[in-house]
């Protein structure tokens, strides 16, 4: 069993898989061959938004995202405990203060009312200026847009959505990688759009920052490929990486999404009554990158994790600490928060098998054990 199959994809996908890849290397154009744009005008169609630029990973989208919002030393931006670590990292790699907020237990995403008490917070205390949230569409699911968007317009603040884990996902209509006003993706292999290696992608309407993002990720390259106006990186998505993307967009599009969602509805219902299942807010659907259920107690946690994996099941924690408890961020002033919620997260959270392609047969498997060992 594996935990998230990209084997049995790479069967399935075998054939326009093989063909696409063998296209590029015929072409032998990898840096900046048609397929990436292709790929980014179907990723910005499919989101729904103007502009796409693709880049090398999901870390240097955030980076890029911030360095068009001009973050820097002395502001704050406000991220939510509860996430990858790059979140975080690259808030505090362009010279700027990480503030974390506590989650909300139902959805694992940045809980509003902690978020405004963290911007008061800033504010009172006047050494830094409050200047960007980073909302993150945890395990698939869309945080809730409509409060953080008031706060943000209430604070005058940008909203920079970490869509990394949510591409698929929905909020009242609208697709994961719409709601900021800069939104990234990664597609790292195991996420629900994945390539073959690292990519990434930045999500935006405005033409002009579409514009500077073109130019910051290609060493901040002006009218050619010699002519540098400004300080950028060096962050483009690979051909035949845009080349796989365009083969897994198409399935994921026709099948994958609708599929996922099929099984993780089946583990809902089957596990419902005997540990705490992910809640899904009215309105809103999950692109699913884990199924996370909370057990009781670290305790029950750590035993069913054991017991999952002595039967051959892969299970994975995602995160067993929060932001704030990383040495790397050691020092940091978290005004006055106590993160409740994302530590008991933290002791209880456990992720699932989950794919489109789980068998029915493997996943009464897991289903099994849990009951087996929770009931």
């Amino acid at each position: 069993m594996e935990f998230r199959d990209l084997k049995k994809q790479y069967e399935v996908l075998k054939p326009e898989m093989d063909a696409a890849i063998r296209q590029v290397l015929m072409d032998a154009n990898y840096i900046s061959g048609r397929q990436v744009a292709e790929l980014e005008a179907a990723l910005a169609k499919y989101v729904g938004v103007k502009h796409c630029i693709t880049c090398a990973n999901g870390t240097d989208a955030l980076t890029l995202a911030l360095m068009v919002l001009g973050i820097g030393e002395n502001d704050a931006v406000f991220v939510p405990d509860f996430t990858f670590f790059s979140s975080a990292e690259t808030v505090a790699y362009e010279g700027a203060t990480p503030v974390f907020t506590d989650i909300l237990e139902d959805t694992f995403n940045m809980d509003p009312d902690s978020l405004e008490r963290a911007i008061q917070a800033v504010l009172k205390e006047g050494k830094l200026t409050p200047k960007a949230i980073v909302t993150v569409d945890l395990f698939g699911l869309p945080a809730d847009y409509q409060r953080i968007r008031q706060i943000a317009e209430k604070y005058g603040l940008y909203i920079l959505e970490d869509a990394a884990q949510g591409f698929g996902g929905v909020y009242h209509g609208k697709y994961a990688g719409s709601f900021g006003d800069l939104a990234t993706t990664s597609f790292f292999p195991a996420k629900p759009l994945g390539c073959y290696g690292d990519g990434g992608a930045i999500f935006t309407d405005r033409e002009d920052w579409a514009k500077l993002l073109s130019s910051l990720r290609v060493h901040g390259k002006g009218s050619g490929k010699y002519d540098n106006v400004r300080i950028g990186m060096n962050s483009r998505l690979d051909t035949l990486q845009a080349a796989v993307l365009q083969v897994k967009l198409a399935a994921f599009q026709k099948k994958e999404l609708s599929e996922v969602n099929r099984i993780a509805d089946i583990y809902t219902e089957s596990l419902k009554d005997c540990v705490k299942v992910p809640q899904i807010p009215e309105g809103l659907s999950s692109g699913w990158a884990q199924y996370s259920i909370l057990l009781k107690d670290q305790k029950e946690r750590d035993d069913v994790e054991a017991y999952l994996k002595e039967n051959g099941v892969p299970c994975m924690i995602y995160y067993r600490k929060g932001m704030h408890r990383q040495t790397a961020f050691a020092g940091l002033w978290h005004y006055g928060e106590e993160f409740l919620v994302s530590n008991r997260v933290c002791e209880r959270v456990l992720s699932l098998p989950l794919s489109p392609y789980l068998t029915e047969e493997d996943q009464q498997k897991v289903i099994r054990l849990i009951r087996e060992k929770t009931l």
